[in-house]
């Protein structure tokens, strides 16, 4: 009988799952830290892991381990290597929470072409002469470049599409693959995109440098504004800062940050025209609840042989899929 180890806080709807799943038991540590689940590691058959690290010593301890699942797709916090070399394979969610990080980029859009805060901040303590300075601007009309295309890159691209604006994609990966039916253009150079661009939302994965740095930010069109829901250290947050300074970036929203929670002494925190949220793009309640079903049923696929290989991100690293599902 598998035994599986929830690391993290997971919606009911996930634990209901477990619950009604005859031939398998489990235990919940809700405490989102590596030491919380130390000593589960050893009873544990598979595991379902939120945003808490998994290093090569956790991997190490769980001897009976088999397969892991993100309680999500990225998976940086995951030493990869160490189930690679244990032949342990890594799943993720499939689809689960791309229109909440689509709608939350929108609401980012809008937010700082609206100038939310200092909105909000002239009705709060005033004053309320501010609205004559004329800050807020409009969206209808102007050019929103997505950086990386995939689901959540299209589903902006529809909302943005309705308010009016005028879209261009830059994903390298989908241009040699094959770009998506759709009238969206494919941006193929980077530095003449951004210099075009009224607004830039960044939807890639992490790198070994950001996508959007000093160079990017100085290539890029006087006033623009610029949104980052993917992960920390795509956009160059020191670069970021300077440029709002200088007035080169007009705003910016940022979800996710190079450390999280940012330090109290962080720059951007300092600008009252950029939007920060705490990494909740993806964490509406109805995403949490199909993001836990998912990664609940993927650990239950995999030990009935069911899993979907689409779904390992570390298929070819083990040998290929049929070794892996069985």
């Amino acid at each position: 009988m598998p035994h599986i180890l929830i690391a993290g806080k997971l919606h009911p709807s996930g634990l209901a799952l477990l619950e009604a799943s005859p031939g398998v038991t489990f235990t919940h540590v809700e405490e989102i830290s590596e030491a919380s689940y130390q000593a589960h590691l050893d009873k544990a058959d598979g595991m379902v892991i939120r945003t808490q690290p998994m290093t090569a010593a956790s991997v190490a301890k769980a001897s009976r381990l088999k397969i892991v699942s993100r309680h999500g797709v990225g998976y940086d916090a995951v030493d990869v290597s160490a189930l690679n070399a244990r032949g342990i394979p890594l799943c993720i969610v499939g689809d689960v929470n791309s229109v909440s990080v689509a709608e939350h980029a929108m609401m980012q859009i809008l937010a700082c072409a609206k100038q939310l805060i200092r909105s909000d901040r002239a009705v709060r303590q005033g004053p309320w002469g501010w609205r004559n300075k004329l800050e807020q601007g409009e969206v209808s009309g102007k050019t929103l470049l997505i950086i990386g295309y995939g689901r959540i890159g299209r589903h902006l691209a529809t909302m943005a599409a309705a308010f009016g604006m005028k879209i261009i994609a830059h994903d390298p990966y989908l241009a040699a693959k094959g770009w998506p039916e759709g009238q969206v253009a494919c941006a193929g150079d980077l530095g003449t995109a951004l210099a075009v661009a009224d607004f830039v939302s960044v939807h890639i994965p992490k790198a070994d440098r950001p996508i959007i740095g000093a160079a990017e930010i100085t290539a890029m069109k006087r006033g623009a504004i610029i949104v980052n829901t993917a992960r920390g250290g795509v956009v160059e947050e020191t670069a970021l800062a300077d440029a709002l300074r200088s007035g080169q970036i007009a705003a910016a929203a940022l979800d996710v940050f190079d450390a999280e929670p940012p330090a109290a002494d962080h720059p951007l925190l300092a600008f009252d025209q950029v939007i920060l949220t705490p990494h909740t793009a993806g964490l509406t309640a109805e995403a949490a609840a199909r993001m836990a079903v998912s990664s609940v049923q993927n650990v239950l696929d995999f030990f009935a042989g069911q899993l979907d290989p689409a779904l390992i991100v570390n298929a070819a690293a083990l040998g290929g899929i049929k070794e892996l599902v069985k």
